[in-house]
């Protein structure tokens, strides 16, 4: 990919940003912050971050391309100071947004999400979200990975590059003292999107939340209807892969399938 009209120096960063972060990031739009000129130096990254996106605005200068640039944070942001750490020293960016995010949850003043927080910590890899502003309801969002299962090693010839995981988008809304019943939270399963070729989440119907349940109680019955139904759609794999190996006596070779046995190619002699 080219990044025609930025500076050679801010697009080769621009380049390896996108490239060679652990996580897909996308260019929303870029502009010049000229009046004078049409050379493009700051643009709007989309960072995936608790299975959504969040937005920054990156600010270089044409005219200084090597200094470093200015990162404008989101509104509800204002406090993230992510260049030092409490400690005093330096951190990566992600790291410290992860903790700031997880300190503004802490401070909600809610009984139940302080008791789903004490309860879910052991879990490795949750990201935590507080959503605020005057046109919407106060929120606290969780992105909660699902299953100890390395389901690339379970595909034979797997096609995959990168780790397939599935995840839990669980949004509270913020309740109030005076709230006597908890409104139970928005759930939704994602999953990274190669995944789909063999396993689709929008098909998992996710098990009733009941009244007084917490996803300590939850998650464990969910994790184990994934585990069987993933398990189910990699042994079907093999018996396609059968089915396809069964055709080449009556059609003749050359038969082509892809590393998930969905889709056939066939040339017949």
């Amino acid at each position: 990919m080219t990044y025609d009209g930025f500076p050679p120096f801010i697009s080769a960063q621009l380049h390896y940003l996108i490239n060679h972060f652990a996580h897909p990031v996308r260019v929303e739009q870029a502009w010049s912050g000229s009046k004078y000129s049409n050379t493009l130096d700051r643009f709007t990254l989309l960072i995936p971050y608790c299975l959504d996106t969040i937005k920054w605005d990156v600010i270089y200068n044409a005219e200084f391309p090597h200094a470093p640039p200015d990162i404008i944070f989101g509104p509800e942001d204002e406090d993230f100071h992510p260049f030092y750490n409490e400690s005093g020293g330096e951190g990566d960016s992600r790291d410290q947004y992860m903790s700031y995010q997880r300190k503004r949850v802490g401070e909600v003043d809610d009984d139940r999400l302080k008791f789903e927080i004490c309860t879910m910590l052991s879990r490795e890899g949750i990201e935590m979200h507080m959503s605020s502003g005057v046109e919407k309801p106060e929120e606290v969002k969780f992105a909660v990975p699902l299953m100890d299962m390395n389901i690339n090693k379970m595909v034979v010839g797997c096609p995959w590059r990168h780790p397939q995981k599935i995840s839990l988008q669980v949004i509270y809304p913020v309740n109030r003292k005076y709230v006597s019943a908890p409104s139970a939270p928005h759930l939704k399963l994602m999953s990274t999107p190669a995944l789909k070729s063999l396993f689709s989440v929008d098909d998992v119907k996710l098990p009733p939340w009941l009244d007084g349940m917490c996803m300590a109680e939850y998650l464990p019955h969910l994790e184990e209807t994934l585990e069987r139904q993933v398990s189910e759609a990699v042994s079907l794999i093999e018996v396609r892969r059968r089915f396809i190996e069964a055709l080449a006596p009556l059609f003749g070779r050359p038969i082509e399938t892809d590393s998930v046995g969905i889709f056939v190619y066939a040339f017949f002699l």
